[in-house]
């Protein structure tokens, strides 16, 4: 099988699923469908992950060759002068941020990486954060940057940190962010160093820090990248391109800001190409600007198109726009998909989408995946994504915080609509850049028809915080005119002042009872409902056990501000003036493990559970959301050992006209429909088969199946996808269960799993038990009321995945994926570390030769030279000596051992001295290496260099440390 390129969308490849024993098809199933008795949408879908568009051709991954420390370093404090003054000065960082520190024995890691998730759970720790201790920790990444890169500029991105951090690079410190959800740039260009002088990035994190009241991570959670462009290029997020429909038809107006650091002023040439979905290039509009050194300049376009395909959520077709700018030294693209629809909310019908009524069936979605944590790679995100799909999701509002810059586009792709939520209310400056950040980075994408400017905020019905929503409101609409602000409330909506008056879209979080009352205040007000619901529910359990931190997934459990999911969606579904609503929660979340505290760790309000399998929830809302097929859906599970002859209550969901219930072929009961509050049966517990039949017209359209299972005699694994991509990036969720002698999924079983894993990596395991407190690291998990889960994220190459599981009492189940050899996404190569030694301290020139032990004085900074390494120093008109003086980096091996100073080059005759004993010398004056042996504990190292009359000298190469042999 041949490489592919992992942009590019396959078909499904035929795999085997087998549990020892008992062999079974894989296959790529419709939604809904599962395997013998396994949950809905669990069964394997073929294809492989979305391709997701490279907006940005200039950046490239810098996601490997990452070190990480847990916990603080904090360097001594300075107490020289000569210390104290290199302490205020640039590129003299200490510590862990310091250019030459030990990290020999750091942690290797690869990005996107969250710690938090790999923590213990203990009592003492934040109960909102899910009772895992975070810390402090720090991240160093060496990175070797081509001469020919100099004079491009060069940007490092961080799609986001948990969650206040410190960066430094080579000593200085460029940036410091105090959110843990948005997206850092950093201008690298000044900073850079090229060639075999390594550059060293350094970032402390600090995520004892909390922005919110849930499981936030810790780390370098999303993706980073390095960025090349040209001296005169386009910005990032330089690009606004959103689609406009007026009078004579459609257009999109483009406009670019371009930013320059060549010497001169230039003229930059700037195309902008309309793409259709086929890659035809349907429109093109060109323009020119003038861009000062070191400034922006903007150039605006126009696209026309007259009858583009329009973007719905039944039909997400996407255009692109191609934009370029040429310019002496270089050209800049950028490739951003776009979408033709608009959007309108109504105070009276509520939303409509290309002028055609829509509901918002939506959920309000955290970040987080049991296994992960806030670290969720790409291919899980969309088949998080999936999911909601599967439940007849249309809308998902982003809470409380920006969410990865892939969420967005598989958005975009998939057919979903988005409210996007700022994530601190605040217009101080730096609060109100980060607002910025987030319209400037998102407000191109279809899918988003909100901006949310705050969730849930005491102030909101104060004179402070209608002046505070006043300013965030108008930065947004400056940034993007075509969509409506609004706020998630929960209050003082009737208050003399209040940010209702101030929004365009008022958002309702609960307080259903109070739609009717607010719309005939406020005739002319939109609304929506932001949050709602907050039902809780145990997924597979079936009675509530307070005591035990359990409760029952028959949804007749609620907040008591919320309402259960049929109560909380009948309110919204039956007034068209509220435009939809989101229900809290899409997904289980770590933390906030309301109503219970210790031993729970994770929330209880999802129509999932943290591993993305099915509660009763799932089965209410696709009755209640999906109109383009048949569903029915039947709870409680059918396996109810001694509880023979006694009644057992049944919630029977569906959208079609009638219900009937089938024990062991004999009909027991049929009713009319209730597709919000769904039907409700008793039935004398019988083992054996009960079916629930929808009907339409008297025909059958669906049918939904639970089956008595025996006792577990094998363990099943059943993977989300049929195919992996061996790109070292897709990622595949396997369901792990327990099967009977003839193949039936037992719901009750919670034994103990172990597995091993070949050709993939194990990132992650869970089982949607918010009590549990096993590591979500290990290899091996409990099953929880009959489910657990694995995360595999494939190796670069092709072959099989293989996966055994086992289990005391069971035989082993064995599950080989195809893997194929795919092109990854353009990573930047891990450069290996080291000590270097960079900075010297260079003497005047002597006519003749000094002694070797001759330095400057502990305060002296002025009559002994600042150089580096790889720095020649100027030709004297006769023969000279200097002497060159550095410390060499603590590294504890070479401290303990002894090592080697690797010089690449030096320029003249010299002798190297460690700790003032001659190691080295060099007796040819022409350019050449040495190496110079040095004794355990050494730590000063001097060059004594006689440079011949007008010829240059000195250190002219990199300078390492190495250990011996």
């Amino acid at each position: 099988m041949g490489t592919i390129d992992r942009r590019t969308l396959l078909g499904g490849t035929a795999g085997t699923l087998a549990v020892v024993g008992l062999p079974l098809p894989l296959h790529a199933a419709p939604r809904g469908a599962g395997l013998r008795g396994l949950p809905h949408g669990l069964a394997p879908r073929g294809g492989v992950p979305a391709r997701l568009p490279v907006v940005d051709p200039s950046r490239a991954l810098l996601n490997r060759g990452w070190l990480f420390h847990e916990g603080d370093i904090v360097p001594p404090a300075p107490l020289t002068h000569d210390a104290t003054y290199l302490n205020a000065k640039a590129g003299n960082a200490r510590g862990a941020a310091a250019m030459d520190h030990d990290d020999s024995d750091w942690a290797s890691v690869t990005l996107p990486h969250d710690w938090a998730s790999a923590q213990p759970f203990v009592e003492s720790a934040n109960v909102s954060q899910g009772h895992r201790p975070r810390g402090i920790g720090w991240y160093r990444r060496t990175l070797r940057l081509d001469p020919a890169d100099r004079s491009k500029r060069l940007e490092l991105h961080f799609g986001a940190i948990a969650t206040a951090s410190t960066i430094w690079i080579n000593g200085s410190v460029v940036a410091r962010n105090f959110s843990g959800y948005n997206a850092i740039t950093i201008d690298l260009t000044p900073f850079a160093r090229f060639g075999d002088e390594l550059n060293v990035i350094a970032v402390r994190v600090d995520a004892t820090q909390m922005e919110g009241w849930w499981y936030e991570g810790a780390g370098l959670y999303r993706d980073v990248w390095l960025a090349k462009r040209s001296a005169v290029s386009i910005a990032t997020d330089g690009v606004h391109c959103d689609p406009r429909r007026g009078d004579g038809g459609w257009q999109v107006p483009v406009a670019v800001t371009l930013e320059s650091i060549a010497r001169g002023e230039a003229t930059a040439s700037v195309t902008a190409e309309l793409i259709d979905p086929a890659g035809k290039v349907i429109a093109t509009a060109t323009g020119q600007a003038r861009v000062t050194p070191l400034e922006q300049a903007s150039v605006a376009l126009t696209l026309p198109v007259a009858q583009p395909a329009l973007w719905s959520i039944e039909t997400p077709t996407l255009y692109a726009v191609r934009v370029t700018s040429e310019a002496a030294g270089g050209r800049d693209e950028r490739r951003v998909p776009v979408g033709f629809r608009t959007i309108r909310f109504d105070a009276d019908q509520g939303f409509f989408l290309n002028d055609k009524p829509v509901k918002l069936k939506g959920v309000c979605l955290h970040q987080d995946h049991a296994g992960v944590g806030v670290a969720v790679p790409d291919a899980l995100l969309e088949w998080r994504l999936q999911r909601m799909k599967d439940t007849g999701v249309n809308a998902i509002r982003c809470s409380h915080n920006a969410q990865a810059d892939a969420f967005y586009h598989l958005c975009d792709r998939m057919g979903f609509v988005v409210m996007d939520e700022n994530r601190v209310f605040n217009p101080a400056p730096e609060n109100m850049a980060q607002l910025e950040w987030l319209v400037r980075a998102h407000r191109n994408h279809p899918s988003i028809i909100l901006w949310s400017v705050f969730n849930e905020e005491p102030m909101q019905g104060t004179e402070a915080g209608v002046e505070m929503v006043r300013r965030m409101a108008a930065r947004v609409h400056a940034l993007d005119g075509s969509r409506p602000v609004t706020a998630a409330m929960n209050g003082s909506f009737y208050d003399p002042q209040n940010v209702s008056s101030v929004v365009d879209v008022m958002g309702f979080n609960y307080y259903q009872g109070d739609y009717n009352k607010f719309h005939a205040l406020n005739p002319a007000k939109p609304s929506t409902s932001s949050e709602d619901t907050s039902a809780y529910m145990t997924r597979g359990a079936y009675a509530t056990d307070k005591a035990a931190n359990v409760m029952t997934s028959m949804d007749t459990e609620a907040a008591p501000w919320g309402a259960t999911h049929r109560q909380a969606w009948g309110e919204i579904a039956k007034r068209r003036f509220v435009a939809g609503g989101f229900v809290w929660t899409g997904f289980d979340y770590h933390g906030e493990p309301t109503p219970f505290t210790w031993p729970s760790v994770a929330s209880f309000f999802g129509i999932l559970d943290l591993c993305g399998f099915a509660k009763t929830a799932y089965d209410i809302h696709r009755a209640h959301w999906i109109d383009d097929e048949a569903v029915v859906g039947i709870a409680p599970h059918w396996t109810w050992p001694g509880r023979e002859g006694q009644p057992v209550e049944l919630l029977v969901t569906s959208n079609a006209d009638r219900v009937r219930v089938v024990l062991n072929g004999r009909k027991i009961g049929e009713q009319a429909v209730d597709r919000i509050m769904g039907n409700a049966f008793t039935v004398p517990y019988a083992p054996g088969r009960i079916e629930a039949v929808a009907l339409r017209g008297g025909r059958e359209v669906a049918r939904a199946i639970h089956e008595t299972a025996g006792p577990a005699v094998a363990l099943r694994l059943t993977p989300a996808r049929a195919t992996m991509l061996g790109d070292g990036e897709d990622v595949v969720a396997v369901t792990i269960d327990a099967v009977d002698a003839q193949g039936r999924h037992v719901p009750t079983e919670n034994r103990a799993t172990r597995f091993t894993v070949e050709g993939a990596t194990l990132i992650g395991v869970g089982n949607g038990n918010p009590n549990s407190h096993e590591s979500e690291k290990a290899p091996a998990r409990a099953l929880f009321n009959g489910l657990a889960q694995m995360l595999v994220q494939a190796e670069v190459g092709r072959g099989p995945v293989t996966i055994v599981a086992q289990a005391e009492g069971l035989r082993a189940a064995r599950l080989t994926i195809p893997r194929i050899a795919a092109e990854p996404r353009a990573q930047v190569a891990a450069t290996p570390g080291g000590a270097f030694i960079a900075g010297w301290r260079r003497s005047p020139a002597f006519a003749a030769s000094p002694d070797p032990a001759l330095a400057p004085s502990a305060d002296d900074n002025n009559s002994w030279a600042f150089t580096r390494s790889g720095t020649p120093t100027p030709a004297e008109p006769a023969r000279s000596f200097r002497l060159y003086r550095a410390a060499i980096p603590v590294r504890r091996r070479v401290m303990a051992e002894g090592g080697v100073l690797a010089f690449a080059a030096i320029a003249g005759l010299a002798k190297v001295y460690a700790d003032g004993r001659l190691v080295a010398t060099k007796t040819e004056a022409a350019l050449g290496p040495v190496n110079a042996t040095i004794p355990a504990g050494a730590k000063t190292v001097a060059v004594l260099v006689e440079a011949a009359a007008n010829q240059p000298s000195g250190i002219t190469g990199v300078v390492r440390v190495l250990t011996k042999g």
